[in-house]
Protein backbone atom coordinates (compact mmCIF):
# COMPACT_ATOMS: atom_id res chain seq x y z
CA UNK A 1 0.00 0.00 0.00
CA UNK A 2 1.37 3.40 -0.77
CA UNK A 3 2.32 6.04 1.62
CA UNK A 4 -0.67 8.55 0.60
CA UNK A 5 -3.07 5.98 0.50
CA UNK A 6 -2.23 5.02 3.98
CA UNK A 7 -2.39 8.71 5.05
CA UNK A 8 -5.52 9.21 3.68
CA UNK A 9 -6.96 5.97 5.09
CA UNK A 10 -6.12 7.17 8.36
CA UNK A 11 -7.16 11.02 8.05
CA UNK A 12 -10.65 9.55 6.75
CA UNK A 13 -10.86 7.19 10.05
CA UNK A 14 -10.20 10.27 12.09
CA UNK A 15 -12.18 12.54 10.24
CA UNK A 16 -14.75 9.96 11.05
CA UNK A 17 -14.15 8.84 15.04
CA UNK A 18 -14.34 13.02 15.30
CA UNK A 19 -17.81 13.19 13.88
CA UNK A 20 -18.65 10.17 16.07
CA UNK A 21 -17.72 12.12 18.79
CA UNK A 22 -19.55 15.15 17.81
CA UNK A 23 -22.12 13.30 17.06
CA UNK A 24 -22.51 11.85 20.39
CA UNK A 25 -20.95 14.99 22.29
CA UNK A 26 -24.36 17.09 20.34
CA UNK A 27 -26.66 14.26 21.77
CA UNK A 28 -25.08 15.08 25.27
CA UNK A 29 -25.69 18.63 25.25
CA UNK A 30 -29.37 17.99 24.25
CA UNK A 31 -29.66 15.52 27.03
CA UNK A 32 -28.10 18.21 29.40
CA UNK A 33 -30.94 20.65 27.90
CA UNK A 34 -33.81 18.13 28.24
CA UNK A 35 -32.65 17.51 31.27
CA UNK A 36 -32.49 21.38 32.64
CA UNK A 37 -36.16 22.22 31.16
CA UNK A 38 -36.93 19.33 33.21
CA UNK A 39 -35.65 20.02 36.56
CA UNK A 40 -36.84 23.99 35.83
CA UNK A 41 -40.38 22.47 35.63
CA UNK A 42 -40.09 20.00 38.14
CA UNK A 43 -38.95 23.50 40.47
CA UNK A 44 -42.02 25.45 39.47
CA UNK A 45 -44.33 22.36 39.88
CA UNK A 46 -42.63 22.44 43.44
CA UNK A 47 -43.41 26.01 43.86
CA UNK A 48 -46.59 25.34 42.92
CA UNK A 49 -47.32 22.39 45.20
CA UNK A 50 -45.79 24.67 47.84
CA UNK A 51 -48.24 27.60 47.56
CA UNK A 52 -51.23 25.44 47.20
CA UNK A 53 -50.30 23.87 50.25
CA UNK A 54 -49.78 27.19 51.86
CA UNK A 55 -53.21 28.61 50.80
CA UNK A 56 -54.49 24.92 51.97
CA UNK A 57 -52.91 25.47 55.74
CA UNK A 58 -54.60 29.12 55.56
CA UNK A 59 -57.84 27.86 55.02
CA UNK A 60 -57.49 25.32 57.53
CA UNK A 61 -56.55 27.32 59.72
CA UNK A 62 -59.57 29.91 58.94
CA UNK A 63 -62.16 26.84 59.29
CA UNK A 64 -60.71 26.29 62.57
CA UNK A 65 -61.48 29.78 63.89
CA UNK A 66 -64.97 29.38 62.13
CA UNK A 67 -65.20 26.49 64.22
CA UNK A 68 -64.65 27.76 67.27
CA UNK A 69 -67.05 30.95 66.66
CA UNK A 70 -70.02 28.17 65.37
CA UNK A 71 -69.07 26.09 68.91
CA UNK A 72 -69.25 29.43 70.78
CA UNK A 73 -72.91 30.97 69.49
CA UNK A 74 -73.86 27.06 69.85
CA UNK A 75 -73.08 27.03 73.43
CA UNK A 76 -75.13 30.48 73.80
CA UNK A 77 -78.20 28.99 72.11
CA UNK A 78 -77.90 26.40 74.56
CA UNK A 79 -77.44 28.75 77.56
CA UNK A 80 -80.43 31.03 76.40
CA UNK A 81 -82.70 27.71 76.05
CA UNK A 82 -81.63 26.55 79.40
CA UNK A 83 -82.70 30.03 80.64
CA UNK A 84 -85.83 30.14 78.69
CA UNK A 85 -87.12 26.74 78.75
CA UNK A 86 -88.23 27.09 82.42
CA UNK A 87 -89.65 30.20 81.75
CA UNK A 88 -91.86 28.69 78.82
CA UNK A 89 -93.34 25.84 80.65
CA UNK A 90 -94.60 27.90 83.28
CA UNK A 91 -96.25 30.21 81.09
CA UNK A 92 -97.70 27.05 79.32
CA UNK A 93 -98.56 25.55 82.65
CA UNK A 94 -100.22 28.84 83.63
CA UNK A 95 -102.17 28.67 80.02
CA UNK A 96 -103.48 25.65 80.86
CA UNK A 97 -104.55 26.31 83.98
CA UNK A 98 -106.61 29.25 82.71
CA UNK A 99 -107.64 27.06 80.36
CA UNK A 100 -109.12 24.74 82.73
CA UNK A 101 -110.58 27.27 84.56
CA UNK A 102 -112.55 28.80 81.32
CA UNK A 103 -113.95 25.10 81.06
CA UNK A 104 -115.46 25.05 84.48
CA UNK A 105 -116.93 28.54 84.91
CA UNK A 106 -120.30 28.94 84.10
CA UNK A 107 -121.21 32.29 84.33
CA UNK A 108 -120.35 34.46 80.98
CA UNK A 109 -118.38 37.74 83.02
CA UNK A 110 -115.63 34.50 84.65
CA UNK A 111 -115.45 33.46 81.11
CA UNK A 112 -114.59 36.65 80.07
CA UNK A 113 -112.15 37.76 82.43
CA UNK A 114 -110.42 34.59 81.66
CA UNK A 115 -110.12 34.98 78.32
CA UNK A 116 -108.72 38.58 79.00
CA UNK A 117 -106.01 36.87 81.30
CA UNK A 118 -105.55 34.53 78.90
CA UNK A 119 -105.12 36.58 76.19
CA UNK A 120 -102.42 39.08 78.18
CA UNK A 121 -100.73 35.93 79.27
CA UNK A 122 -100.42 34.65 75.23
CA UNK A 123 -99.00 38.31 74.56
CA UNK A 124 -96.53 37.69 77.13
CA UNK A 125 -95.35 34.67 75.84
CA UNK A 126 -95.07 35.58 72.61
CA UNK A 127 -93.11 38.90 73.51
CA UNK A 128 -90.79 36.96 75.22
CA UNK A 129 -90.28 34.58 72.66
CA UNK A 130 -89.47 37.59 70.16
CA UNK A 131 -87.33 39.23 72.70
CA UNK A 132 -83.39 38.45 72.16
CA UNK A 133 -81.82 37.11 75.33
CA UNK A 134 -79.02 39.63 76.46
CA UNK A 135 -76.14 38.07 78.43
CA UNK A 136 -75.29 39.88 81.98
CA UNK A 137 -73.25 42.46 81.45
CA UNK A 138 -69.32 42.12 82.63
CA UNK A 139 -67.33 43.14 85.58
CA UNK A 140 -64.73 44.89 83.13
CA UNK A 141 -68.21 46.44 80.91
CA UNK A 142 -69.53 48.49 84.57
CA UNK A 143 -67.52 52.06 85.01
CA UNK A 144 -66.15 52.82 88.74
CA UNK A 145 -67.64 55.29 90.13
CA UNK A 146 -66.22 58.18 90.09
CA UNK A 147 -65.03 59.41 94.11
CA UNK A 148 -65.45 63.01 95.07
CA UNK A 149 -62.03 64.49 95.40
CA UNK A 150 -61.91 66.02 99.18
CA UNK A 151 -61.77 69.86 99.26
CA UNK A 152 -58.78 71.62 100.49
CA UNK A 153 -58.63 72.95 103.91
CA UNK A 154 -57.72 76.31 104.32
CA UNK A 155 -54.23 77.32 105.79
CA UNK A 156 -54.12 79.53 108.95
CA UNK A 157 -51.58 82.05 107.40
CA UNK A 158 -49.13 82.74 110.21
CA UNK A 159 -49.63 86.54 110.86
CA UNK A 160 -52.43 88.64 111.50
CA UNK A 161 -53.96 91.18 108.85
CA UNK A 162 -54.52 94.30 110.48
CA UNK A 163 -55.40 96.81 107.47
CA UNK A 164 -55.22 98.25 104.05
CA UNK A 165 -53.38 101.51 103.44
CA UNK A 166 -52.69 103.49 100.68
CA UNK A 167 -49.79 105.18 99.92
CA UNK A 168 -48.83 106.91 96.74
CA UNK A 169 -51.97 105.73 95.74
CA UNK A 170 -51.29 102.13 95.70
CA UNK A 171 -52.67 99.92 98.23
CA UNK A 172 -50.81 98.07 101.17
CA UNK A 173 -51.72 95.26 103.40
CA UNK A 174 -50.46 95.15 106.91
CA UNK A 175 -49.49 92.61 108.79
CA UNK A 176 -48.10 91.62 112.15
CA UNK A 177 -47.00 88.43 114.01
CA UNK A 178 -49.95 87.03 115.83
CA UNK A 179 -48.05 87.85 119.37
CA UNK A 180 -46.73 91.14 118.38
CA UNK A 181 -47.92 94.31 120.56
CA UNK A 182 -45.42 96.79 118.80
CA UNK A 183 -45.78 98.80 115.48
CA UNK A 184 -42.21 97.89 114.72
CA UNK A 185 -43.31 94.49 113.40
CA UNK A 186 -46.20 95.74 111.35
CA UNK A 187 -45.14 95.01 107.56
CA UNK A 188 -46.64 96.32 104.55
CA UNK A 189 -47.30 93.77 101.47
CA UNK A 190 -47.42 95.28 98.15
CA UNK A 191 -48.25 93.35 95.44
CA UNK A 192 -46.24 90.40 94.80
CA UNK A 193 -44.22 90.68 97.91
CA UNK A 194 -44.12 88.04 100.71
CA UNK A 195 -44.18 86.97 104.17
CA UNK A 196 -42.34 83.94 104.55
CA UNK A 197 -43.88 81.24 102.59
CA UNK A 198 -46.87 83.63 101.78
CA UNK A 199 -46.82 85.35 98.65
CA UNK A 200 -49.43 88.49 98.12
CA UNK A 201 -50.62 86.89 94.78
CA UNK A 202 -53.95 89.60 93.96
CA UNK A 203 -55.40 92.32 96.85
CA UNK A 204 -59.13 92.81 96.66
CA UNK A 205 -61.46 95.01 98.10
CA UNK A 206 -62.71 92.71 100.78
CA UNK A 207 -59.82 89.91 100.32
CA UNK A 208 -56.47 88.70 99.84
CA UNK A 209 -55.12 86.17 97.90
CA UNK A 210 -51.87 84.46 98.88
CA UNK A 211 -49.47 81.75 97.09
CA UNK A 212 -48.39 78.89 99.39
CA UNK A 213 -45.74 76.77 98.13
CA UNK A 214 -46.95 72.71 97.24
CA UNK A 215 -49.90 74.69 98.47
CA UNK A 216 -53.21 75.91 96.58
CA UNK A 217 -53.73 79.43 96.89
CA UNK A 218 -54.93 80.83 100.27
CA UNK A 219 -58.16 83.19 100.26
CA UNK A 220 -57.50 85.75 103.47
CA UNK A 221 -60.55 88.09 104.15
CA UNK A 222 -60.04 91.44 104.98
CA UNK A 223 -61.08 93.09 108.14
Amino acid sequence: MKASTFQTLIVGLLCLAVAGLSGGLYNQCQRMAELQSTGTQYRQTLDTLQHDSSALKDAQEKLQYALKDLKQMVDTGEQQANTLDPMLDQWAQEIQELRDGLAARATEADMTALRARLEHVEQQLLDLRAKPFLPPPTPSATKPKKTARPKPVPLSPPFSVLSVESRGGERFLAVAPHDSRSLIDVQLLHTGEQIGAWHLKVLAPNSAIFAVAAQPDQTVQLP
